[in-house]
């Protein structure tokens, strides 16, 4: 790693730290209770309303059901700060088990993990480097748990559901819209497999992939530009969108307030997103949400770790088979979508769970 530990310690005081579940927030040692200790490091911040956000009730929900005492270190969007924050936060010895998630931080866990092998470490949306062949994992990642999403099967969902409410004029006041957008944070693998299989979605619905936008927010903070994520969103909405749907964590919030402004809808992404907006005009845009359980994902992994069976040193990959990925059809999903779309959908997301359709994939 370009710091040393030394030079890490030095940024202790540039680190958000909440502590929960009881603890007194010191860092200097390992905490009093006998609690199974996890700390939650996002190279980001709270408040996306979707990815982050996620995984942090999953693992409040694991304090509060399986008795882990949960803190969490939010390192901002700065990322000359990552580095030296991973670094910092893994030589503390105020955790068990470190837990951080997305392709960003793969190197870092990879690295880190070898240093300190009496530790546990959980990578969710993307895996470390078992195999050591780019230069981390000396140890093969072997106290390294990754989980990563068919995000794929769920723009899948997310495409042939567009194609159906446009082709039905389904939405109020869209009647006269044919396309449909996709805004991605960045043009990465993870993020370009929503797209590949919302396109792939759209297509089986009977549409043309020449009728989806896609563009992307890029910059120094992909994931973390609301303003960038309204004027991408306002545009394509100008270009005859009907419904847009941001896959670009709190760029995303942008897309909220355009689709407001412009009277036109959304799909969230990650967590339901029609629940954890607070202003109710946004809420009306979110036709639904297309989900990626992370918070599921990591309960699941606690529980397992507490009986022992989670497998380190391997990945586990789950999709719609698991319920690790879907969507949300609640009372105003129904509200908004005719049952004969809502049932067509379903009958497209038991093919893809039964393996009857096969999803193209980024990867």
């Amino acid at each position: 790693m370009r710091y040393g530990r030394s030079a890490a310690l030095a940024v202790t005081g540039m680190l958000a730290l909440t502590a929960c579940g009881g603890s007194d927030g010191d860092d200097s040692g390992a905490a009093a209770s006998d609690k199974p200790r996890i700390k939650l490091v996002i190279n980001g911040g709270l408040g996306d309303k979707s990815f982050f956000d996620s995984a942090y009730e999953g693992l409040k929900q694991a304090e509060k059901d399986l008795g882990y005492e949960l803190k969490v270190v939010e390192l901002g969007s700065d990322r000359t700060k990552w580095e030296p924050g991973f670094e910092d936060a893994a030589s503390a010895d105020d955790y068990d088990i470190l837990a951080a998630g997305t392709f960003d931080v793969t190197e870092y866990i990879g690295e880190l993990a070898p240093e300190f092998p009496d530790k546990k470490f959980w990578v969710f949306d993307a895996p470390v480097d078992y195999s050591g062949k780019n230069g981390t994992c000396s140890n093969k990642c072997e106290n390294v748990y990754s989980v990563t999403f068919k995000q794929n099967e769920g723009g899948y969902l997310a495409g042939f559901l567009a194609e159906r409410l446009v082709a039905e004029k389904a939405l109020k006041g869209t009647e006269s819209q044919n396309k449909v957008g996709v805004i991605g944070g960045v043009k990465i693998p993870v993020i370009e497999d929503f797209v590949v299989g919302f396109k792939a979605g759209f297509k089986d619905a009977g549409g043309k992939n020449s009728d989806v936008l896609v563009q992307y927010v890029g910059g120094d903070k992909p994931f973390g530009d609301p303003a960038k994520g309204k004027e991408i969103s306002t545009s394509m909405y100008g270009q005859g969108a009907a419904l847009v749907w941001p896959v670009a964590g709190l760029s995303g919030l942008g897309t909220f307030e355009s689709a407001v402004t412009t009277k036109r809808y959304t799909f969230g992404v990650d967590s339901n997103q029609y629940q954890t907006l607070t202003d109710q005009a946004q809420k009306d845009t979110v036709v639904t949400s297309i989900l990626k359980n992370v918070g599921n994902a990591l309960v699941k992994a606690a529980e397992a770790d507490q009986k022992g069976s989670l497998k380190y040193g391997a990945v586990d990959t789950v999709g719609l088979a698991e319920d690790a990925v879907g969507y949300v059809n609640d009372e105003h999903f129904r509200e908004l979508v005719p049952e004969k779309i809502r049932t067509e959908v379903q009958e497209a997301a038991d093919k893809v769970k039964s393996g009857s359709v096969t999803v193209p994939s980024a990867f």
